[in-house]
């Protein structure tokens, strides 16, 4: 099964920046829709940002402009590659617990409303907690 090790994160004032990893490895198709999610206490999970096999990024509202997600080192004979989301511009609001999660059912994330179905992802990270100071 997929494994998906997660490092990064940490505190930063408004206007700063942060980022996450995501070591990503065994997996299982080299397809796949990769997302990072984020949750605050007492919230819903929210996608934040995604990119996919054929490359194509998305972005939700909130953090378009101020975070970028890439890919590093994909290796279809390891069946790994390294996830980040480089967070910028931080504000308060973007305080929250981020995690990393793989569909390896689909091609391309425009198959499906990805920022809304953090359940259709078939593996997540721990996560690691990202809190913004005013």
């Amino acid at each position: 099964q997929a494994r998906l090790v997660q490092s990064g994160g940490g505190s930063a004032q408004a206007g700063g920046s942060l980022r996450l990893t995501c070591e990503v490895t065994n997996m299982e198709y080299t397809a796949y829709c990769m997302a990072w999610f984020r949750q605050d206490q007492g919230k819903e999970r929210q996608g934040v940002a995604a990119i996919d096999s054929l490359g194509a990024t998305s972005y939700t509202d909130s953090v378009k402009g101020r975070f970028n997600i890439s890919k590093y080192k994909e290796d279809f004979y390891a069946r790994s590659l390294t996830l980040y989301l480089q967070l910028n511009d931080l504000k308060p609001e973007d305080t929250a617990m981020y995690f990393c999660q793989a569909d390896f059912r689909v091609q391309s994330c425009s198959e499906y409303n990805w920022w809304n179905l953090p359940q259709r992802f078939g593996y997540r990270s721990r996560g690691t907690q990202v809190t913004v100071s005013s």
